[in-house]
């Protein structure tokens, strides 16, 4: 008996489904625990297991198409099964929704009544001008005495007619429906920029060591294992976090949260916006661990691969647009986290050395604070720690 596969819901926050690849095309045959297609939800991209075996024999959301949960995805069942008293009923409900009632018959009028005749009233003025432009006099409402179409009633309608053309003249814009993830960051980030009162610290790094540092660890390590500056940031984050706990906390209405893991969120852009896949225990993780845990991350992030529960419970995130030439910047915070680090591009300028004026890298990072939790100078103290670990970048390493 064929079977109606709906559009799962596969987060606790989705509403409503993409899909994007079907794996199976009508008249495939589907076995239990097959991978049947692929739905972005307002998270990530999952693949959907059937939990039913048959062949598909209905496909009722097209691939880039979206749906809402619940609503019918598919048909199932035997080879050649008779399923139009499924796929109808869906249609019909649909259609009687839209319209609010079934259509009545239309009488059939066998002797219809004759269109009345009806006169214009136009100046002789304004015939000819209309005339001499073309326009049809039918379409215009007069202004004179008795409805009566004058010289000024042409003009009107002529600068009308105009408009409309040079409206149609200008070219189309683009226009692209807006994804299920970036409806939800875009709800998320209106949530944590309006809820949590938000205030930034500025600090200089100097990253003469820290360039010393990956260039010394890599020189060592084969291609596949090649540390980032970001992998130095986020371990000496990591660090810094376990120093001073008072970052690692979350607000909740009646209470503040202090967490007693520290699981550090990688801003990582996609096509559809942002996401953030959380490096979990990160100060238990050696430099090389997270290195290769957050290529893995950020390729299947890229890749639409990542799944929902590796994307939870960061307690603090790192936003780093350095690699695109930015200096500085201000991120907005990933509630429910407290803070988060925007970091810059490392950029020669001259400083003060030794009472000399000399080229050095410096690299800019940004705090970000829910002034509710974090109070200025908790937040001075873990950037000035932060600023010690990654000029002296060989602590992270002991």
């Amino acid at each position: 008996m064929a079977e109606i596969i709906s559009m799962p819901q596969l987060s606790d926050t989705m509403e409503e489904g993409t899909v994007i690849k079907w794996n199976k095309k009508v008249g495939d045959k589907v076995s239990e625990g097959d991978i049947l297609v692929e739905i972005e939800t307002d998270k990530a991209i999952q693949d959907f297991e059937t939990d039913v075996s048959g062949f598909l024999l209905f496909i009722g959301v097209k691939e880039g198409e979206k749906t809402r949960v619940n609503d019918m995805l598919a048909i199932i069942g035997e080879k050649d099964e008779d399923i139009s008293s499924l796929i109808e009923k869906p249609n019909l409900l649909l259609k009687i929704e839209k319209e609010g009632h079934l259509k009545k018959e239309k009488k059939i009028d066998h002797y219809p009544e004759k269109k009345k005749k009806y006169r214009i009233f136009i100046s002789p003025l304004a015939k000819k001008i209309a005339k001499e432009i073309g326009i049809s006099i039918n379409r215009i409402k007069g202004s004179g005495k008795n409805n009566r179409i004058v010289k000024r009633d042409i003009e009107a309608y002529e600068k009308k007619l105009n408009t409309i053309r040079k409206s149609k003249d200008k070219k189309e814009e683009k226009k692209i429906n807006i994804s299920s993830i970036r409806k939800r960051i875009s709800e998320h980030l209106i949530y944590s920029k309006f809820t949590a009162p938000h205030y930034y610290l500025f600090i200089e790094i100097n990253a003469e060591k820290m360039i010393k540092l990956r260039k010394n660890l890599n020189d060592k390590l084969s291609t596949e294992e090649k540390i980032s500056f970001n992998d130095i940031i986020i371990k000496a984050v990591a660090i810094s976090l376990k120093k001073d706990p008072n970052i690692n906390v979350s607000w909740k209405e009646e209470e503040i949260l202090y967490h007693s893991y520290i699981n550090i969120g990688i801003a990582v852009a996609i096509q559809d916006g942002l996401i953030v896949p959380v490096i979990k225990n990160a100060d238990q993780k050696s430099l090389l661990q997270i290195s290769q845990e957050i290529k893995d991350k950020v390729f299947r992030s890229k890749s639409r691969k990542i799944q929902p529960e590796e994307l939870e419970n960061s307690t603090f995130t790192v936003s780093n647009l350095g690699m695109y030439g930015i200096e500085f910047f201000t991120s907005i915070i990933n509630l429910p986290n407290s803070s988060i680090l925007s970091v810059g591009s490392i950029t020669e300028k001259p400083i003060i050395k030794d009472s000399k004026i000399v080229i050095g890298n410096i690299m800019k990072v940004t705090l970000s604070c829910d002034h509710r939790i974090i109070d200025g100078a908790t937040g001075s103290n873990f950037l000035s720690f932060l600023k010690k670990m990654l000029e002296d970048p060989m602590i992270i390493l002991v």
